[in-house]
């Protein structure tokens, strides 16, 4: 999986932690907003009579406000990455000064309720919408905050006691504007990082399904056109394409199941049964080329296994195809039955490349694969048999050995013989 997958699942959960701040302004949660903008200010301690100082600091700030805002713009202009977003030159420079204007009119007059909350909100996600990295935002804020308090300093005609409470209301309405605006940025942020991701995601499984198809479909194509076009169809080939249709038709078919399974895979049918047949069966399943040597060793007197076989079998084909993978021109197989604590264990273990120390923490999640055809399901769908059957799937690689796979199951619990008479 590259690493914007790697944590995938875990992000979605974190997003959904907050689902209603992760849409757009106009369709979120407003009570939601508003809730958050008033607990932050009991958090600060604002009163009406911070409202009422900030409203005496407008009588003084306004005049000024023309050398202020003209000011911001022109200090913008000396960072490249904050004017790449400024798209529409000078016009749209005019209309942000406009914009700025009224929003520093309304920071001094409120009053500080809903639409005043929402507009606020707005700024915030709108500097995600336009690409303005936050780190610019909260500068331009930090310096608006220096020039307003420096003007109010500058052509106060009160008392100091007067205008050190007006200063301080300002302060405290100054971090609520801080604190909203860039609650909203971070918000409109993770909901364009989890489309972003959801579409990445989206075009990993997309490509991997498009390959797993790919070729069983060109197969069927290839004999399907053989028996349409041939002059003389003997009975043997006819059989021997159908054959190879039908094969064609059941690996497609494997590939959806992959993906039913791995979005709902069914209830275990937990039931006592034999690893060492289950393993029979699996191997004699996967067919594997004369070129791959099959070493099974299984422990005197190994009890039966706790779980759904057919599910397990699953588990141990998957186990099998990977380390047939891994060794493409041969090796050995090896795979050992044991108990150990009341457990039966099942290791695969093959002699092929094995897995990078980087990479074996990732080897069963979903969509990692290091295949070049594949969609990276196999061990995702593994490890969840497994677990949903009580048991655990670890996967060790010591460099250069290949790479073992361990999957520990409960041992049945023997019948209680009756008492002899």
């Amino acid at each position: 999986m590259p690493e914007r997958h790697r944590d995938l699942q875990a992000h979605l959960k974190q997003i959904q932690t907050l689902p209603d701040l992760t849409k757009k302004a106009t369709h979120v949660d407003t009570a939601l907003i508003v809730e958050r903008y008033k607990t932050l200010q009991r958090y600060i301690g604002w009163q009406e009579d911070d409202a009422s100082h900030v409203r005496a600091a407008e009588t003084v700030l306004l005049p000024h406000l023309g050398p202020v805002i003209e000011d911001f713009y022109s200090t913008i202009e000396q960072f490249p990455e904050a004017v790449k977003v400024i798209t529409g030159g000078t016009a749209q420079i005019e209309r942000l000064k406009r914009t700025l204007h009224a929003w520093v009119r309304e920071l001094l007059s409120g009053p500080y309720e809903q639409e005043y909350i929402l507009r606020r909100w707005k700024v915030g996600y709108r500097h995600v919408e336009i690409g303005l990295d936050q780190l610019y935002a909260d500068a331009a804020l930090s310096r608006m905050r220096g020039r307003l308090v420096e003007l109010l300093e500058q052509n106060w005609t009160g008392t100091q006691e007067d205008l050190r409470k007006t200063l301080a209301s300002l302060r405290k309405l100054l971090d609520l504007e801080f604190a909203i605006i860039t609650s909203a940025y971070q918000s409109e942020y993770l909901a364009k990082l989890q489309r972003s991701e959801r579409f990445a995601a989206l075009g990993q499984v997309t490509g991997g399904i498009a390959h797993e198809m790919r070729n069983p479909l060109n197969v069927i194509k290839t004999s399907v056109y053989f028996l349409q076009n041939a002059r003389l169809v003997t009975p043997e080939k006819l059989a021997e394409h159908l054959k190879r249709i039908g094969k064609q038709v059941e690996v497609a078919d494997n590939v959806i199941a992959a993906l039913s399974s791995f979005t709902k895979l069914p209830n275990p049918n937990l039931q006592t049964f034999s690893p060492e047949a289950c393993i029979g069966r699996a191997v004699e399943d996967a067919a594997l080329p004369p070129s791959i040597q099959v070493q099974l060793v299984c422990s005197p007197d190994l009890p039966h296994a706790q779980g759904d076989e057919d599910q397990i079998r699953i588990v141990i084909a998957n186990l099998i195809h990977n380390a047939r993978d891994a060794m493409p021109n041969g090796g050995v197989l090896s795979i050992t039955l044991s108990q150990v604590n009341g457990h039966v264990n099942f290791q695969v273990t093959d002699t092929g490349h094995g897995i990078p120390p980087e990479l074996l923490h990732q080897v069963m999640e979903p969509f990692f694969t290091t295949k070049a055809r594949g969609i990276g399901l196999g061990l995702a769908i593994s490890r969840s048999i497994v677990e949903r059957n009580r048991g655990k799937l670890t996967a060790t690689s010591p460099p250069g050995q290949g790479a073992t796979f361990e999957l520990r199951l409960p041992a049945a619990v023997p019948p209680v013989s009756p008492p002899a008479h």
